[in-house]
């Protein structure tokens, strides 16, 4: 049955995970059939062709204040707004259903925050719009994209495991290692001025603090001096360089990492590097590990990102323990790039790609919208 649906995000633009997300399954819903309505706050590049897109300006001075802002800009435009469903991903009331890309934000404020933080404006906000989804009387479905989201969760509101849903990857299948990658590399590393004596690290993804892109710029410094001299560190994304770049002269290696901003061409990035770190410091999944294994790049990431587990069952990589120790990560690098057969583990990232179902979350996303609005008709 063809259905009218909302789809709410506070910004959309190019090189983001979540809008990753939303816009493949947005465009699955499209595929079979749905009208898509998009609400956000801004959205930078195409629109897709039969997408009604409508901006919501929100004036207030704080992030916290523009998400409440939006949320009830939203709510009050949907009682007039005719539609059959509406899908957020981002929390707030009214959502039938809530693609969950962050773990749980109040369990991590108790256990990571002070008791002054929890007072404030934002986590009152922040957590009042997830309790929204989240809490005992919520009816809202919630798509999960890694197992480890759901303690948290479960632990902190009670929320029914019937309402999550846990959905396998979703990397687009264009992402595997082509046939003619070892073209693609040398030329790449030719373009970028990477000698073929020189190992290449490469970090991919927006919000460069969450990433632990500070991590990767001290652990490369850490390394002897012999091996940084012939080592890069190619750092992918859109957020602010300039912290970074601070960092990287104040520990001596502006010379050694480059930040290249969005891309669209990152599969063939993946080609040209020899190993990916990513250290993040809080990461429900991670759908770029899987697109490293896929390209047959090793990766070294920590134990918080939600498809580390990946990593480990592939055996094409390394993860790191929680709590994050410097020195470790610092350890890891160093061995890795020194004695480790990259090759090998490369290899065997290759193969599990092949064999696991890394491709299909819109897919089953899709499949749960629908069923989720039907019941509900």
């Amino acid at each position: 049955m063809k259905s009218r649906l909302a789809f709410l995000l506070f910004n959309y633009f190019p090189y983001g995970g979540l809008q990753s997300d939303f816009l493949r399954i947005a465009l699955e819903c499209q595929k079979r059939g749905h009208e898509i309505m998009v609400y956000t706050r801004s959205w930078e590049g195409d629109i897709p062709d039969g997408f009604d897109v409508r901006l919501v300006r929100c004036k207030a001075a704080t992030n916290h204040g523009k998400a409440a802002q939006f949320s009830r800009f939203v709510q009050d435009a949907l009682k007039t707004d005719s539609v059959d469903g509406v899908v957020g991903f981002n929390r707030m009331p009214g959502l039938d259903v809530y693609f969950a890309a962050d773990n749980c934000y109040a369990e991590k404020a108790r256990l990571q925050r002070s008791a002054w933080y929890r007072r404030g404006a934002r986590y009152r906000t922040y957590a009042t719009l997830e309790n929204s989804v989240f809490g005992k009387d919520a009816r809202t479905e919630v798509l999960l994209i890694s197992e480890l989201q759901k303690a948290g969760y479960i632990n902190f509101y009670q929320t029914s495991e019937s309402r999550l849903h846990l959905l396998p990857p979703g990397m687009d299948s264009s992402r595997r290692r082509p046939e003619n990658a070892e073209q693609i590399r040398i030329k790449l590393r030719s373009d970028l001025g990477i000698e073929s004596n020189e190992q290449l690290l490469i970090q991919v993804g927006s919000g460069f603090i969450t990433k632990g892109l500070d991590r990767s710029i001290r652990a490369l410094a850490s390394l002897p001096d012999g091996l940084r001299n012939k080592t890069q560190l190619l750092v992918v994304g859109k957020d602010r360089p300039s912290p970074f770049l601070r960092l990287t002269k104040k520990l001596g290696i502006p010379e050694r990492v480059k930040f290249l901003g969005g891309r669209d061409d990152v599969p063939h990035l993946l080609l040209a590097a020899d190993l990916m770190i990513h250290p993040s410091v809080n990461e429900a999944a991670g759908i770029v590990l899987l697109e490293g294994l896929a390209a047959g790049l090793p990766v070294l990431c920590t134990a918080a990102c939600g498809h580390a587990t990946y990593i480990e069952k592939s055996v094409g990589g390394e993860v790191l323990p929680e709590p994050f120790d410097q020195a470790q990560l610092n350890a890891s690098l160093k061995r890795l790039l020194s004695e480790a057969d990259l090759k090998t583990m490369g290899t065997n990232g290759l193969a599990y790609a092949e064999v696991t179902d890394l491709y299909s979350q819109h897919k089953h996303a899709a499949d749960i919208i629908e069923q989720t609005i039907g019941k509900r008709d």
